[in-house]
């Protein structure tokens, strides 16, 4: 695996920074009270920055590993092991992903209380699972 360069380390540490702050302050404040200028003060960034890491606004910085997740289910369908089924490589990844969460990240049951608990938070989760069905439904038939 290559080592990310410096731009991409701070690239990376802005987005973390953004999402940890607004977790923060969706759990402290709730959803609909907190704008995104309190989440870019909070990160120490401008708007426009907010922006350009998460141009689909606050849902967004909820779900910061969208990408990644997507990217994730994709190569466990693609790279699963001969006679693997995909309902099988997808329930590891799933499980195992879960777990880490709920072993190593002690906001875990924030966002879930979180998403949970919001209206918006909830059709944002249920569109992205609508894109990553797509995704997958195109490795499957690849």
């Amino acid at each position: 695996m290559t080592e990310m360069g410096r731009r991409e380390r701070k690239k990376a540490a802005t987005r973390q920074a953004l999402a940890d702050a607004a977790l923060r302050l969706f759990s402290e404040r709730g959803y609909d009270e907190v704008g995104v200028r309190e989440i870019a003060d909070a990160a120490d960034v401008s708007v426009t920055t907010l922006f350009k890491h998460f141009p689909d606004g606050k849902e967004a910085l909820v779900f910061d590993q969208d990408v990644d997740r997507e990217a994730a289910l994709v190569a466990a369908v693609r790279e699963r092991p001969a006679g693997q089924s995909v309902p099988r490589a997808l329930h590891r990844l799933l499980l195992g992903e879960h777990s880490r969460r709920v072993h190593d990240d002690p906001r875990f049951d924030d966002f879930l209380r979180l998403v949970d608990t919001t209206p918006a938070l909830r059709e944002y989760a249920r569109r992205m699972w609508l894109r990553h069905e797509h995704a997958l439904a195109a490795a499957i038939a690849d």
